[in-house]
């Protein structure tokens, strides 16, 4: 693809994804019926390979990589991953890619090296790649950033019912401020300055994920199994929607009974009927599999 193609298909890109996927690519809440009325669905692919994770747990970089190939193209709908990158994100962005450095279950490094990847490719300089999660308050080049990509794996939490996408921007302001009601709000995250417009792509993590947990940051081997997938989309509260029902499969599965989240991840949905940031229901997502389909449980 040269430039002036590449220019066309960007501007092609931004106005036909509407208000809808523009505001779940960059985090632009809804503000009235005219635009919820545009955001028809969303497009979430669900990948999986079966040779992500070994017997042992380690994680194949070589995989992850193809698997992040093969769902960029799907998503964005061009011929390679190369140029779905320098769709959405520019020579001259300053790139911050938002992880999560929780230490039983954090954002693996094949997945970041995956996500720099993808942004140098686009043609920004590494100089102006930035990576961080606790620290990125303080860190200069997220006080830069115009362009963001969130990352985070699944995992249960005793105070929003779920750890995932929507939530990984918390460390952008004052964690406390946000835990009430089991962190209903999480979506105005999205709209503080550091983050509002900037996120182009968001990727949940389901290689290992974690399907129950007991109090405060417990964790147990036991509630972790290898799913061997990611989900991406522009779309956070889709994407988290999806990985939501896996988790509530899974632990029916384990359980042999509906276990409801303690809390329940509420913030989800009210992230697209208070908060209008994406789709929460799934009549309203375009749901795309691609690979492996063992015990996929959705």
């Amino acid at each position: 693809m040269n430039k002036k193609q590449a220019d066309l298909t960007r501007r092609t890109f931004i106005k036909g994804m509407g208000a809808a996927v523009v505001g779940g690519a960059v985090g632009i809440p809804a503000r009235s019926g005219e635009v919820r009325a545009a955001q028809s669905t969303s497009r979430v692919v669900m990948i999986r390979d079966e040779g992500a994770v070994g017997e042992d747990g380690t994680i194949d970089g070589a995989v992850v990589q193809s698997m992040m190939d093969r769902a960029m193209t799907s998503l964005f709908g061009l011929d390679s991953a190369d140029d779905c990158w320098k769709l959405i994100i520019q020579p001259d962005d300053i790139v911050g890619i938002k992880t999560n450095i929780w230490r039983n279950l954090p954002t693996p490094p094949q997945v970041e090296s995956a996500l720099k990847r993808g942004a140098m490719v686009a043609g920004v300089p590494e100089e102006n790649i930035g990576m961080g999660d606790q620290n990125v308050r303080r860190l200069e080049i997220f006080q830069r950033t115009t362009a963001l990509l969130n990352a985070r794996p699944m995992r249960t939490h005793s105070w929003s019912g779920v750890g995932s996408l929507i939530k990984n921007y918390i460390m952008f302001d004052n964690p406390s401020d946000y835990h009430d009601d089991a962190c209903a709000d999480l979506a105005t995250l999205w709209q503080l300055p550091a983050v509002r417009d900037k996120t182009r792509l968001n990727v949940l993590v389901m290689l290992t994920p974690q399907f129950h947990n007991i109090g405060p940051h417990h964790f147990d081997p036991m509630y972790v199994w290898p799913y061997r997938g990611l989900i991406v989309s522009t779309d956070p509260v889709a994407a988290d929607a999806v990985g939501l029902q896996i988790i509530q499969a899974k632990r029916q599965e384990v359980f042999g009974e509906d276990r409801p989240l303690q809390p329940t991840a509420h913030h989800i949905q009210l992230a697209d009927t208070v908060h209008g940031l994406g789709n929460a229901d799934m009549s309203r997502i375009d749901l795309v599999r691609m690979g492996w389909e063992g015990n996929a449980l959705i």
